[in-house]
């Protein structure tokens, strides 16, 4: 397939350039080609790096290769990466909506944001290759290892195996009745969600919700409810040193009870007050969980949203003023540092992320509408111009497949000079790289040099300058001779400074 993309690039570049008479001669094949005519064609290559781009109506179509790796993009239609090193395939089609992806150990099919999912894994034991499929929550099949195939569908009939955070669940004609099992603990609901039974070792309990529920575990725990969500009873970690008892009657009052922890709140949620022995940590509530504040234990906590909100404990700490208008997190240990500062949600997000011991960092900053900026672990950085979905949704999806349709202008550049600027899908461009420079602003001026030669084009080549070891020229109307000096020669001595017409 590489080799017949390759030869149809080929051929549709030959085609442009023998019909066009703005292409200008080549370079030596180790630079590397540039060939534009915006906005129909753009073609950059660099063998020595193994590198080749073909776009097309701008962003609409995109070819890419670098070394084995590939890119194929029909934005926003379609998306293709491959990562030659991971032996995988990532596609997206029409993202969201569907995509698939295919590795060494998996092949997995997804629509709608995994609603829709038909999964193959594979492992290297014998028979190790399963199977699974899903358009939740109407169908869902597949095989767990530990207890065989299973099938659902939704409301009808069904079982599933180490699925939805539970180890067992079993269904007919829900909500009619339904089983489920977790950690040894079964539980039957009649009419879900209104009678259930629970069961295990040691373990019993039923509830006709809302009116009243109880369960218990001997030794570990003791549940009870009375007019959910207003009246509670509890017992818990009994079989540890520090068991709480909790009673609950709200609004009127909650308690909790243990050798560790003393806790009261009247007239929930306005006013109580924790006093945590094991943490060291006393809290006072004025109205839960906006107004509080907090003590001890290397904690403190100044809450009173949605005006002010102060937060700190070892390694952590978070602000807020006049939420939601700016909040600021930030994590640091010995190993990782994160940073984020926030403006209403996604108006301004300025997030950054350190290792100091291994000497990196990436940060990312975006403000809606208008750019998104990002620096990356190698210290490689880019900006791009207007942002209207990025700072709201930071998908790689989007950034892949939508994101180059609206973004007029694009840069990046590192620390060593390096740089590429696009303006309006390249009908400016230009690319730095140590002492050489390219850019064109199309059709008007194109210009590439360096330290050894200077190639100066107007109107695509209607006017031509070019020097370098063997001298000057100059070229008008793309004709096939031109006008040079300052060649040298080896009969006769030099020639420095005579005119002579190719």
């Amino acid at each position: 397939m590489k080799s017949e993309v390759h030869r149809i690039i080929r051929t549709l570049l030959l085609l442009m350039l023998l019909a066009s008479p703005v292409a200008g001669a080549p370079g030596p094949a180790d630079e590397g080609s540039i060939f534009t005519l915006w906005p129909l064609v753009d073609y950059r290559s660099s063998p020595k790096e193994g590198f080749s781009n073909l776009s097309l109506l701008g962003p609409l179509f995109k070819f890419q290769l670098s070394h084995d790796d590939a890119v194929l993009a029909v934005r926003p239609l379609y998306y293709r990466e491959k990562e030659s090193a991971l032996k995988s395939v990532r596609s997206d089609y029409l993202y969201p909506l569907f995509s698939s992806e295919s590795g060494p150990d998996v092949e997995r099919v997804q629509a709608l944001r995994g609603l829709l999912q038909v999964n193959s894994y594979r492992r290297s034991e014998p028979g190790g290759e399963d199977e699974s499929s899903m358009l939740f929550p109407f169908y869902v099949k597949g095989n767990s290892a530990k207890y065989g195939p299973y099938l659902w569908l939704f409301p009808f009939y069904g079982d599933a195996y180490e699925k939805f955070w539970r180890d067992e669940y079993h269904f007919v004609m829900f909500p009619l009745y339904g089983r489920t099992v977790n950690r040894g603990t079964t539980t039957r609901n009649y009419l879900y969600p209104f009678f259930s039974t629970m069961e295990g070792e040691g373990e019993s309990g039923f509830q006709f919700w809302p009116l009243y529920g109880e369960s218990r575990k001997e030794g570990v725990y003791r549940k009870q409810f009375l007019a959910w969500p207003f009246f509670f009873y509890e017992k818990l970690d009994l079989n540890s040193d520090s068991p709480v008892t909790k009673i609950t009657a709200l609004p009127l009052f909650a308690f909790a009870d243990g050798p560790q922890i003393t806790s009261r709140r009247v007239l929930w949620p306005f006013f109580g007050y924790t006093d945590n022995r094991k943490s060291g940590v006393h809290e006072t509530d004025w109205f839960w969980p906006f107004w509080i504040t907090g003590r001890g234990g290397g904690v403190e906590v100044d809450r009173f949203l949605p005006f002010y909100a102060d937060e700190r404990s070892p390694g952590k700490s978070k602000e807020w003023y006049l939420w939601p208008l700016y909040r600021h997190d930030r994590i640091e240990t010995d190993l990782f540092q994160q940073e984020r500062r926030r403006l209403v949600y996604f108006l301004y997000n300025d997030f950054q992320e350190r290792w100091p011991k291994a000497g990196m960092s990436r940060r990312r900053t975006m403000l809606w509408p208008l750019f998104v900026y990002r620096r990356d672990e190698k210290g490689v950085s880019s900006l791009s111009f207007p942002a209207p979905v990025e700072p709201v949704l930071d998908r790689e999806g989007i950034d892949r497949s939508w994101a180059p349709l609206w973004r007029l202008y694009q840069q990046r550049w590192n620390d060593s000079g390096d740089s590429a600027v696009s303006l309006f899908w390249n009908l400016y461009w230009h690319e730095a790289r140590g002492s050489d420079l390219a850019c064109e602003l199309f059709p008007l001026v194109a210009y590439r040099g360096g330290s050894s030669a200077t190639d100066l084009k107007l109107l695509k080549g209607m006017v031509r300058y070019r020097s370098g070891a063997k001298g000057a020229h100059l070229s008008f109307f793309w004709l096939p001779w031109d006008i040079s000096w300052g060649e040298t020669t080896t009969a006769g001595g030099e020639g420095g400074g005579s005119a002579q017409v190719h």
